[in-house]
């Protein structure tokens, strides 16, 4: 016959993990493995079953106080950083998974407006009752999406990153479809060019304004340059078979953003970004960091539009052949907008990813002025960091 222990004679310690698991158990079992008292099968027939759990333990309502009182909301979470680890891969792509979420540009004017009022409440140290952890960092990526990382100015809708999925799918589908003739590939790449000269100014780097002049200019030369360049990249596909002219959108968006993003930008190039030790104290501005952080752009939106422009013209020229498409050839665009669309939902968090949004350099790379201050005012710092843009 079973034998049951005659009695708990102490609850176990609140003041370490184990204890808490056991005083609050969701399953008695559980807690009486975490106290070492064996769970009987079935109770001693000349005694009384001893009730679990035993009266000395905390009753269920004081353990959700307990759980109420410990999970209250700290006031040190560090909400100027993104909440996972930014120098992993895996860390940036659940970071930019995040901001990128098409879900966002669906938020109205009062919920961003909510969003800022709690994280900007939270970093003057004031929480609002109630307020969870998880409502917090979702609080901070809807700030994250729509306001600028160092001006907090709320950023034009199409220009946020959240955007890039349904407003690339659908110009990159069309540019796609539409390229066989002169004025259809000129409309479509200056609606592509005047799109990405909006979003390479919303998501540029530092707080320093342009004026209408130098955005005027940056935008006629970004856009007739990148332009120019796919028309004359499209004069080659009179040579060339149907399948590989279907990838000249991809060479001249390709060739046009190595164009488009440094004439947005050109401003930065010239006076240089806000560069930081790291704990975000401004160090001065540098045209060194501003090549490097374009360069990384450069390469994170070429690499972003790739698989979308690389993948579906193998697939449409399969289906071209097909009957269904012959009978119904206006399915075409939306086919391609389709297949665009699921190329992008990864490609881009996976490729702003690529590099962390607080880039950094050696200070021996910056210009010799900035280099000769930094070393008489922080003599120990080795590296500056930056916001390089997306």
């Amino acid at each position: 016959m079973l034998q049951v222990a005659d009695q708990v004679t102490s609850p176990p310690s609140p003041g370490d993990e184990a204890g808490r698991k056991a005083m609050c158990p969701r399953d008695p079992r559980v807690a009486a493995k975490a106290m070492g008292v064996p769970w009987p099968r079935r109770p001693l027939l000349d005694q009384e079953p001893q009730p679990w759990p035993p009266a000395s333990w905390p009753d269920v309502q004081s353990c959700s106080r307990s759980k109420t009182m410990s999970g209250e909301l700290p006031p040190n979470i560090n909400i100027k950083e993104p909440r996972w680890d930014q120098s992993t891969f895996t860390g940036r792509a659940n970071h930019f998974f995040t901001v990128t979420d098409p879900r966002n540009i669906l938020l109205t004017h009062e919920q961003l407006e909510d969003a800022r009022k709690v994280v900007h409440d939270y970093r003057q140290g004031i929480v609002p009752p109630g307020l969870t952890e998880n409502e917090l960092w979702r609080a901070k990526y809807i700030y994250d999406s729509a306001f600028h990382p160092d001006t907090g100015e709320k950023m034009i809708l199409i220009g946020r990153m959240s955007a890039q999925v349904p407003m690339n799918m659908t110009i990159t589908g069309c540019m796609m479809t539409f390229y066989r003739t002169t004025p259809a590939v000129l409309f479509w790449q200056w609606i592509n060019q005047s799109f990405n000269a909006v979003v390479n100014y919303t998501n540029r780097s530092g707080d320093a304004p342009l004026t209408v002049n130098e955005l005027g200019t940056a935008y006629v030369s970004a856009t007739t340059g990148a332009v120019a360049t796919a028309l004359g990249l499209n004069a080659l596909t009179k040579h060339v078979s149907p399948l590989i002219g279907r990838f000249v959108p991809f060479a001249a968006v390709a060739a046009a953003n190595c164009i488009n993003i440094p004439l947005m930008r050109q401003r930065e190039l010239k006076v240089g970004i806000p560069v930081t030790d790291e704990n975000g104290n401004r160090l001065g501005e540098s045209a060194n960091a501003a090549k490097q952080a374009i360069t990384q752009v450069v390469v994170s939106r070429i690499l972003m539009a790739a698989p979308g422009m690389a993948i579906p013209p193998f697939i449409m020229n399969t289906l071209e052949k097909k009957a269904f498409l012959k009978r119904f050839p206006w399915m075409s665009a939306p086919i391609q907008v389709g297949l665009v669309g699921f190329c992008l939902v990864f490609a881009t968090p996976l490729c702003c990813a690529l590099f962390p949004q607080k880039s950094s350099m050696s200070v021996t790379s910056l210009e010799a002025e900035l280099q000769a201050r930094i070393r008489e005012t922080h003599p120990e710092l080795r590296r500056v960091y930056f916001n390089k843009g997306l």
